[in-house]
């Protein structure tokens, strides 16, 4: 399902841009914005997706349920597409100097193009939220075999969007370039109908979670526990916080263990006593009075993740400039390989290959060894990897803007600033960043998929996989208003509907600056944050006969 539905995802995330501008004429600042607004309301909803999954449905149901709205919103866009009357006469291969001429999109266009495109963004919110908590549940972390297949599981998920990335940037892109944007929606509706009946074929397979109810509702208890009990004395001992263990938790039930950050949530879980005279006895108000250990942990958890969550917004916001801005530098460069030419929303291939190939080293070569080094089955510390990813971006974005330089002084040299002709210059120097990054996505996407839902409580996986998605949400949004922002304070560095008059290169040696400060607030959050302490408390029965009859025995697996 991952593969098919990326394939879908992806392939309009890097190609949506163009259709936008040349279809829809909407202006070059006005594509770039509403394409980044577009995909990180996508990876936004995954909290949505994430909050149902772990509350009323199970992952299951979640990823069949969003499946289908994506399925509808696909729809939509390839009847647009196909239909003349829903949307404006297109203005593709006009000189840049007669776009404004272009008739606009009217009231309903728009709003039919919205439709879809948000439905589509709501349903591939939810399936990335579901899907990889649905893959991750398969492993039993306390299975030694499992545990180490488990390890590898993320990284082979990320191989499987990357196939399916592959296929989207080159099939389905040379579809809508040369076949049609509606053949090209057309092929992407179908993809996502048999990734949903894929995984329902699967449903017998499967190891189903059970919601354990709203993850946020037991975080405002903590919340407003200890605020309500803020005057109460604490106890000396952390052991005397109100805790469930054993048989009141039932099996397999994760006991988080007691840290000393955010020591004000601790309050939450102080049990009230009332005297009678002869003796004290512990009183119970209720979830909003009293909390355990373990909900206050989660809480805590969650709030550590947060610091974490802002470190790597900004990588994201470069890796929209390789989906908006790089890949109109792409539309003014030569792209002839070999006699073909090659469509500019393609460009993305390059990273997704260095992936590709780059993923099965890390999962089979870098982990056992750096395995038998450290003792840590993933090989590194998530946190390490993340950081890893943070400087390859830095390094992406300075090398982007060394490479617009060069784009803009041949633009100069051969006279040709003003000219729709494309210019002497092959659009695969352009593939030096996209490499680079794609590195770093390596590292980053995966590094906060694991890190999330390892760190994460039981009762929140779902929600957690879908903040590390969020970061990605956060950084397109922050992108379209870094745009903004430095269009107004530069004087129009980003203004005009021309490349070759604008100041990209300045923008690009912007974010590679920020990239490194952002580079300096990760590395302090990272040395902050404390990894969760479990322990699995399992009871089991056993029976042991001997002379006095049958007794219980208690395993405790710690």
């Amino acid at each position: 399902m991952e593969g098919l539905e990326s394939m879908s995802f992806v392939a309009n995330m890097v190609s949506l841009v163009t259709y936008f501008h040349g279809y829809m004429n909407f202006s070059l600042t006005k594509s770039a914005t509403t394409l980044t607004n577009f995909t990180g309301t996508a990876f936004l909803l995954a909290l949505f997706g994430g909050f149902i999954s772990d509350t009323y449905l199970s992952r299951f149901k979640t990823c069949v349920l969003f499946g289908c709205i994506e399925l509808l919103g696909l729809a939509i866009l390839a009847i647009q597409a196909h239909a003349h009357q829903l949307r404006p006469k297109p203005c593709v291969g006009v000189a840049p100097n007669l776009v404004n001429q272009c008739d606009d999109a009217d009231g309903t266009q728009v709003a039919i193009l919205f439709t879809g495109l948000y439905l589509f963004a709501c349903g591939t919110g939810g399936v990335k939220a579901a899907l990889p908590s649905l893959g991750a549940d398969q492993f039993d972390e306390r299975d030694p075999k499992e545990a180490a297949k488990f390890s590898s599981f993320f990284n082979w998920f990320l191989f499987s969007l990357t196939v399916g990335s592959i296929i989207g940037v080159t099939f389905i892109v040379w579809i809508s370039t040369n076949q049609g944007w509606d053949w090209s929606f057309g092929v992407c509706t179908i993809a996502v109908l048999f990734a949903t009946v894929f995984v329902i074929m699967g449903k017998s397979l499967y190891r189903h979670n059970v919601p354990k109810g709203s993850p946020i509702i037991r975080i405002l208890q903590v919340f407003v526990a200890a605020i309500h009990n803020r005057n109460l004395p604490k106890p000396e001992m952390a052991d005397q916080l109100h805790e469930i263990h054993d048989r009141e938790a039932g099996l397999d039930t994760e006991i988080l263990k007691r840290t000393d950050q955010f020591r004000f949530l601790d309050r939450a879980a102080i049990t009230r006593t009332a005297c009678d005279g002869r003796a004290s006895t512990s009183i119970n108000p209720g979830p909003w009075r009293l909390c355990t250990v373990t909900q206050v942990e989660e809480t805590k958890i969650l709030l550590r993740m947060l610091p974490i969550i802002v470190s790597t917004l900004f990588m994201n916001t470069c890796l929209a400039q390789l989906q908006t801005f790089c890949i109109q530098q792409s539309t003014t460069m030569d792209r002839n390989l070999f006699g073909f030419k090659v469509p500019g929303p393609s460009l993305p291939v390059i990273p997704l290959v260095f992936m590709f190939i780059l993923v099965p080293i890390y999962d089979r070569v870098f982990i056992p060894i750096a395995r038998k080094i450290t003792g840590i089955p993933t090989g590194i510390r998530q946190l390490q990897r993340i950081g890893v990813g943070l400087v390859l971006s830095a390094v992406s974005m300075a090398v982007a803007a060394v490479v617009e330089t060069k784009r803009k002084s041949v633009a100069v040299e051969h006279n040709m600033v003003d000219s729709i002709e494309p210019l002497p210059m092959s659009v695969f120097w352009l593939g030096f960043q996209y490499a680079i990054f794609g590195a770093a996505d390596m590292f980053t996407l995966v590094g906060l998929l694991d890190f999330f839902y390892a760190e994460s409580s039981a009762g929140m996986k779902s929600l957690s996989t879908a903040i590390s998605w969020c970061s990605i949400a956060f950084g397109y949004f922050l992108s379209s208003l870094v745009v903004e922002i430095v269009n107004k304070v530069s004087g129009g560095w980003l203004a005009s509907n021309n490349l070759n008059r604008d100041k990209l290169n300045y923008f690009y040696w912007l974010l590679a600056g920020i990239s490194v400060l952002n580079f300096g607030f990760y590395l302090a959050c990272a040395s902050w944050y404390r990894y969760k302490e479990v322990e699995i408390k399992q009871v089991e029965d056993c029976s042991d006969v001997d002379t006095r009859g049958k007794k219980k025995v208690e395993m405790v697996r710690v």
